[in-house]
C-alpha cells in the first residue's frame, strides 16, 4: 500500500491533506469516544452510591475496574496491532468497548456496572493504535500535528467528561450517560470501518502469553494498591502486599522478557535513552497533572460557608474545566509544529513549565473564580503540549513496527503516575479538615496544588535529561519518520540515542 501523496506546499499545516481528512476524523471520533468515558462517571459517583446503598470503597471500583483493564489492554493490544494489523485490532477493541458501554447502560446493580466498566477499559487501545495508523499511512510531514491533535483529544475528552454528565443526569438519569456515550462509540466504529484502511506495516511474531500474564498481574496489583490506598489504608497489610506483589511480578516479567525469543515488550527498546526518559517524564507529568482533574471540581463544589470554594453544582464545577479543554485543542497541534521544527525536547520542557505555572495560579489565587478559569486555561496548554510531545518523542525514537507497543507503554506510565498523583492529592486534601466540620480545609488544596507544581518542575528536569539539544533546528528529520530495519543508525540520530 503506497503512502498518500502530500498536498501542495501552500496547504495549511493544520489541515490534513486530501485523502486523509475522513480517516483522520474517524480516528479522532474513535479516541474521543474512549476519552469521554474515562471521567463521565466521576460526577455521578455520589448518586450511584446513594442509589445502590454502597460504601465509598465499593463505588470507587466503578473507576478502578475501568483503569485496570485499560492499562492491561493498552500494553497488550498495542503490540497485537503491530503484529496483526492496527485497523483490525482497533475495530475489535472499539466493538468490545461498545459492548461494555451497552452493558453499563442496561446495568441495574453496582456489580454489573463495575463489570461493564471493566469491559469498557479494552477501548484504551484506541490511542496507541491510532498513533500507529497515522504514522504508517499519513505523509510524514503531517504526522506530528496529527499525533498532537489525537493526543489532545485524550485530555479534551477527560475534561469534557466532567462537564457533560451534570445536565444529562439533571434531565434524565445516570443510565443516559452511557446511552449517549454508546452513540459516539458506534459512530467511531462506523467511521473507522468506512474510512480507515488497514496499516501496511506489520511486526510479525507470536503472542508471548507468559509476558501477558505477568505484565497484567503486575499492573493490576500496582494500580489496585494505588487506587485503594486511601480506602484500605496505605500501611495496611493488603496494600503493602499488593505493592510487594507488583514489584516481584514486574521483576519476573523483565527476567522472562529478556530470555524469550519474541517478547511482548522489547526491553532493549525501553533502554533507549529517548524512550526511557519519555516514559519517566510521562510518569511524573501524570503524577503532577491528574490531580487538577479531580481537585478543581471538588474545590468548586465546596460551599462558601467553609471559608473558600464557590458552592457550584455538578454542572457548574465542570465548567471550571472547560478552558482547559479549549486550550488543549489549540496546544496539541501547536506542539506538533514546534516539535517538527525544533525537536520534541523543547515542547516537552515547555509543557512542564507551563503546567507548573498553572498550578502556581491554582495554589495562590484559588479564592477567585476568574483566576481559577485562567489557571485551567494555562494548565490546558501544558497538558496539550505534554501529551503531543510525549507521543511524538516515542514515535520518533522507534521504527514503525514497534509504534503501538512503545506508545502503549508510555500511556501506561502516564496512567500509573496519574493514578498515584490523584490519590495522593486527594489524601492531602482529606488530611486537612475544617475544625468542627467534615469539609476539607483550604490549606489541603493549597498543599496539593504546590505538590503538583513541584512534580512538574521535576518532570522538566527529567525532560531536559533526555538526549539531544533543546533546540534541534529545522534541518533534522521530522518526527514520524519511518526508518526501516536497516536504518537503525539514522533512527538513532533522529531520536538522539
Amino acid at each position: 500500500m503506497s503512502a498518500i501523496p502530500a498536498p501542495a506546499s501552500g496547504a495549511p499545516a493544520s489541515t490534513p491533506p486530501r485523502g486523509t481528512t475522513a480517516p483522520f476524523a474517524a480516528l479522532l471520533l474513535a479516541v474521543l469516544s474512549f476519552s469521554l468515558m474515562q471521567t463521565m462517571v466521576v460526577p455521578v459517583l455520589p448518586e450511584l452510591q446513594r442509589e445502590f446503598g454502597a460504601s465509598t470503597t465499593s463505588v470507587s471500583w466503578v473507576l478502578s475496574s475501568f483503569l485496570l483493564t485499560a492499562s492491561v489492554a493498552t500494553a497488550l493490544l498495542g503490540r497485537v496491532g503491530d503484529m496483526f494489523g492496527k485497523r483490525r485490532v482497533l475495530v475489535a477493541s472499539l466493538a468490545v468497548f461498545a459492548a461494555g458501554t451497552l452493558l453499563a447502560a442496561l446495568s441495574g446493580s453496582l456489580a454489573l456496572l463495575i463489570a461493564a466498566r471493566a469491559v469498557q477499559g479494552v477501548g484504551s487501545a484506541a490511542f496507541p493504535l491510532a498513533f500507529g495508523i497515522v504514522r504508517d499511512q499519513f505523509p510524514r510531514e503531517r504526522v506530528p500535528v496529527a499525533i498532537g491533535l489525537i493526543s489532545s483529544t485524550f485530555g479534551i475528552g477527560f475534561g469534557v467528561g466532567l462537564v457533560v454528565p451534570g445536565p444529562i443526569v439533571d434531565a434524565l438519569d445516570w443510565h443516559w450517560i452511557f446511552w449517549n456515550g454508546l452513540i459516539v462509540v458506534v459512530a467511531g466504529v462506523a467511521g473507522v470501518v468506512a474510512f480507515v484502511r488497514e496499516s501496511p506495516v506489520r511486526s510479525p511474531g507470536r503472542i508471548d502469553w507468559s509476558g501477558v500474564v505477568l505484565l497484567s498481574a503486575g499492573i493490576v496489583a500496582l494500580l489496585t494498591a494505588i487506587s485503594q490506598g486511601r480506602s484500605w489504608g496505605w500501611a495496611s497489610g493488603r496494600i503493602v502486599g499488593l505493592f510487594v506483589a507488583a514489584v516481584v511480578l514486574l521483576a519476573v516479567f523483565a527476567y522472562v522478557e529478556s530470555r524469550v525469543r519474541e517478547p511482548l515488550i522489547d526491553l532493549a527498546l525501553l533502554r533507549r535513552r529517548a524512550v526511557l526518559t519519555s516514559h519517566l517524564t510521562a510518569l511524573v507529568i501524570g503524577f503532577g497533572m491528574y490531580g487538577a482533574f479531580t481537585l478543581v471540581p471538588m474545590l468548586a463544589q465546596t460551599p462558601s460557608s467553609a471559608g473558600y470554594g464557590f458552592g457550584a453544582s455538578v454542572t457548574g464545577s465542570g465548567l471550571f474545566m472547560v478552558p482547559m479543554a479549549a486550550t488543549m485543542l489549540i496546544a496539541g497541534p501547536l506542539a506538533g509544529r514546534i516539535g517538527a521544527a525544533a525537536g520534541w525536547k523543547l515542547p516537552l520542557v515547555l509543557a512542564c513549565l507551563i503546567g507548573m505555572a498553572g498550578f502556581v495560579v491554582y495554589a495562590t489565587a484559588h479564592a477567585d473564580a476568574a483566576a481559577m478559569y485562567a489557571g485551567s486555561a494555562v494548565l490546558g496548554v501544558g497538558v496539550g503540549f505534554a501529551f503531543a510531545a510525549l507521543a511524538n518523542l516515542v514515535v520518533s525514537a522507534v521504527d514503525r513496527g514497534r509504534t503501538g507497543e512503545a506508545t502503549g507503554i508510555n500511556t501506561i506510565m502516564r496512567t500509573i503516575g496519574g493514578s498515584l498523583g490523584a490519590q495522593i492529592a486527594a489524601s492531602l486534601v482529606a488530611s486537612h479538615a475544617v475544625p468542627g466540620s467534615r469539609l476539607p480545609a483550604e490549606s489541603g488544596y493549597t498543599t496539593a496544588f504546590v505538590m503538583s507544581a513541584i512534580a512538574l518542575a521535576v518532570a522538566a528536569v527529567a525532560a531536559l535529561s533526555g538526549p539531544g539539544r533543546l533546540w534541534r533546528g529545522a534541518t533534522a528529520p521530522a518526527a514520524g519518520g519511518q526508518p526501516a530495519a536497516g536504518e537503525a543508525s539514522a533512527a538513532g540520530k533522529v531520536s538522539g540515542t
